[in-house]
Parts: structure tokens; C-alpha cells; sequence
């Protein structure tokens, strides 16, 4: 059994806290100055001189001191809480419950819109003006408005779920196979048909009628002016209309 101890290695020993993050030095004093060292002061020399942070200098080989004045290793910091409900054994042979508390009176808010309106009927209009305003006549809120939603809450159907949906399931085949790219291929198509459809069944507008128009497609009468006749058969009278060429006794035969 001795030689079985003897055989086994001693673990190492463990280090605590403070050795492994030690606290910070104590704030350096007059007496624990050495000649020749960092702090060394001539002439006057004051407390003050080695625990200000921005003339203290820090000691070669040595953690740098704390420059702030700390209580002893005696001293507890925290506050301490006398204990005043008996501890374990009241707690285990009595039950205190909890008395309900009456409700605090809660403050209305103050009604500004009635209050505002008040004020531009009395003929005030500046911000100081209404400022003495509202001091003067302190209009409260109706109670009833402010608990209209607790007496009629919203109406809510009976088969609703309250929160949020689950998150659908990633549609992984669709993703291999390009099914969206094939889908909106098939969207790009059918636009582009259904516009070259709407180009080709442009309805034609009504063409209003102008003056310019009907000045255009107006065709003013020609005057036709009478045939040319030769001057010595203008000269032979007329009948009914009719050109007498040659004379009456001719046709008598």
C-alpha cells in the first residue's frame, strides 16, 4: 500500500483567484519610498505626491499601484441586510400570504384638445397665453374613453391563433428542377404575348370634324360657262329653245 502511494504522482496544486488575478497594490506612502528609486522626491515631500496618478510612477518589476484610498482586508463591501421575516424556521412554521393591496388611484390624463379648443374661443393664441390657459381650467379625460376597449374589446373570430405562423418548409425538389425559373419564363411569355395582342387591337378614336375638314372636303359648284357657237349662227333666232338654222319654208315641203 506505501509503495502504491509512493508510485503516484502528487497532482499539482490548484491556485486560487486572487494569485492567479491578484488585487491591485495598495497606494504607496511616503515611508515605503527607498532612496533612488522611481518616486523619490526632494525637498517638501506630501502624501499626495506618490497616490496622484499623473505624477506616480510605476516600480520597475512591480504591478502598478492603485492611487485611490481603500479600507482594510477586514472591510465588507455590499450592504448588508438584517434579516427581519425569522428565517428558515418561521418560514417553515407559518404561511404568509400576500394581502391584496387596494388600487392606487389612477391619474386621467389631461384632455388637450378640449383644453386648446377652449382656449382659441376665448381669444387666446399665443403659447404663453395658453400655457395660462390650461393651469387655470384643468380638463380631465372621460373615463369612459379611456376604457372603452376594456368594456367592448375587438371582436375576434372564433377559430383565429394567436402568434406568429411556423415558417413553411424549403421546397428543395423545386430549387433542383428551376421550377421558379420555369415559371417566370412562362410569366415573361405570356406578357409579351398579351402585348403584341393589345398592339394589334388598337380601337381608332373618333376623328372629330373640323372647320378646316369641311372646308377641305368641300367642293364649291363650277360654273359651266355656254358652248361656243360661231358668230353668224348666233345671229338666227331661237324657238322653244331650239336653233332655227334654216328657214321655216324649207320644212313646209
Amino acid at each position: 500500500m506505501a509503495a502504491a502511494t509512493s508510485g503516484r504522482k502528487e497532482l499539482p496544486r490548484r491556485r486560487s483567484t486572487s494569485q492567479i488575478c491578484p488585487p491591485p497594490r495598495r497606494p504607496m506612502t511616503l515611508a515605503e519610498v527607498q532612496p533612488g528609486s522611481e518616486n523619490e522626491r526632494l525637498g517638501v515631500a506630501r502624501d499626495s505626491m506618490v497616490q496622484n496618478p499623473l505624477i506616480a510612477k510605476a516600480e520597475l518589476g512591480k504591478a502598478r499601484r492603485s492611487c485611490y484610498t481603500l479600507p482594510g482586508y477586514d472591510f465588507a463591501y455590499g450592504l448588508y441586510i438584517h434579516g427581519n421575516d425569522g428565517g428558515v424556521p418561521e418560514a417553515i412554521g407559518h404561511w404568509h400570504s400576500m394581502k391584496p393591496k387596494p388600487p392606487s388611484p389612477r391619474e386621467i390624463p389631461r384632455d388637450y384638445v378640449a383644453m386648446n379648443r377652449g382656449a382659441l374661443k376665448a381669444g387666446y393664441v399665443t403659447a404663453r397665453e395658453y400655457n395660462l390657459y390650461r393651469q387655470l381650467k384643468d380638463i380631465r379625460c372621460n373615463e369612459d374613453d379611456e376604457s372603452r376597449f376594456k368594456k367592448a374589446p375587438p371582436k375576434v373570430p372564433p377559430g383565429m391563433t394567436y402568434g406568429s405562423l411556423a415558417r413553411p418548409s424549403t421546397p428543395f425538389f423545386d430549387l433542383l428542377q428551376h421550377r421558379y425559373k420555369e415559371a417566370w419564363m412562362e410569366q415573361q411569355r405570356a406578357i409579351t404575348v398579351a402585348q403584341q395582342v393589345g398592339k394589334k387591337k388598337v380601337t381608332k378614336r373618333k376623328v372629330y370634324e373640323t372647320r378646316t375638314t369641311l372646308l377641305r372636303k368641300h367642293q364649291p359648284p363650277v360654273k359651266l360657262d355656254s358652248l361656243w357657237h360661231m358668230p353668224h349662227f348666233q345671229k338666227v333666232g331661237s324657238k322653244n329653245g331650239h336653233l332655227q338654222s334654216l328657214p321655216s319654208c324649207c320644212f313646209a315641203l
